[in-house]
């Protein structure tokens, strides 16, 4: 018998969003974790707001919707506020009652400054680490590191002629380049780069992550200008940030392959295990590190970066950055990199939401 279709405009639900959420459903053990880690940050988000005043929209709600628009992939803040307004386990995870009134896409812009200006999205990757650290997920010896362009929120023709250019250039010997002469009305901080010389050109950001070999977690990520030079000179701030405590492998491509590089590693009690480079010159690589079964091994973990990549760039919506400026890119970019550590964690320590 076919059933009538009967249209109501009202009607009174006894069900609450927490009983229509799945029990096994996989973002409950992700807002079990996040809920922690914010709670973790209550002191910091103290400091943030004033005493007096009125009540603003809770940070914890802002950062809720922010990891929400990281995993589902929403294109922009107005979408992700268009969501909340009807998506039952949008509002359940944000923690939202199902009447009331979701606040303006404008409220993350207007908030996104005062993140950026107490590190909240370090602190909240910072803390993420620490909870896989506890877990016993984090290898100790044995990282991998890699770079990728993150397309900058720019178009070309704002590439235009500088004002005051450097008497200096960048290139070698002193030699004035592109980047030296020319900048981006629209983003300044973004460089005209190409990784690939089949590639084409584009205004864009470098981003780094440095991951830990056994499972394959990001315990390090920073944007720098984009550059040839880039990966390689970042790699040393980022080994500080893992607070080592012996000796050290680090897995890389043949974008490190260079003397100057192999030398500081080595000076720093880091063996890296770079692949070889096999073109017109001789490789820094020599049989020191290449006779050891740990150099293979660490060739075939790198490769779990290009996965990462993946994952920021098509899930987390970073392949085109929709913010401006290195600093504010470089905050969306850490925070995705803890959303995806969040994401790992659950899959690794299964947790009873």
């Amino acid at each position: 018998m076919r059933g009538p279709d009967e249209q109501q405009g009202w009607v009174f639900s006894y069900v609450s969003a927490e009983e229509r959420v799945p029990a096994d459903h996989p973002i409950r053990v992700i807002r079990k974790l996040a809920n922690e880690i914010l709670a973790e940050l209550s002191e910091d988000f103290e400091e943030m707001y004033a005493r007096q005043g009125r009540p603003s929209i809770a940070p914890e709600w802002l950062l809720r919707a922010m990891l929400l628009q990281a995993l589902y992939t929403i294109r922009s803040e107005r979408q992700l506020v268009e969501q909340l307004n009807y998506n039952l386990l949008f509002r359940w995870f944000v923690g939202l009652r199902m009447d009331e009134a979701v606040w303006d896409a404008s409220s993350f812009s207007k908030n996104r400054q005062r993140l950026l200006e107490h590190e909240v999205s370090a602190k909240f990757f910072e803390r993420v680490r620490e909870r896989a650290d506890r877990e016993a997920l984090l290898s100790a010896e044995h990282f991998s590191v890699d770079g990728t362009l993150i397309e900058a929120w720019a178009g070309r023709k704002s590439f235009q002629p500088r004002p005051e250019p450097p008497q200096k250039g960048s290139g070698r010997r002193g030699r004035m380049q592109k980047n030296d002469t020319h900048a981006s009305r629209t983003d300044p901080d973004a460089r005209l780069y190409k990784k690939s010389f089949a590639s084409e050109p584009k205004l864009c950001h470098m981003g780094h992550v440095m991951t830990e070999n056994r499972h394959g977690l990001i315990v390090a990520a920073q944007i720098t200008a984009a550059g040839a030079r880039a990966e390689r000179e970042v790699v040393a701030e980022m080994i500080e940030q893992i607070r080592r405590r012996r000796r050290i492998t680090l897995g890389a491509d043949k974008a490190y392959d260079d003397p100057k590089f192999v030398a500081e590693m080595r000076q720093r009690g880091v063996t890296a295990h770079v692949a070889q480079y096999t073109g017109q010159r001789s490789s820094a690589i020599d049989r020191r590190t290449t006779r050891h079964v740990g150099y293979e091994k660490s060739r075939d973990r790198r490769k779990r970066i290009e996965q990462i990549f993946g994952w920021i760039k098509t899930v987390g919506g970073l392949r085109k950055t929709r913010h401006r400026g290195r600093a504010m890119v470089n905050s969306v970019f850490t925070f995705t990199c803890a959303v995806y550590n969040l994401v790992r964690i659950a899959k690794l320590r299964p947790i009873t939401p």
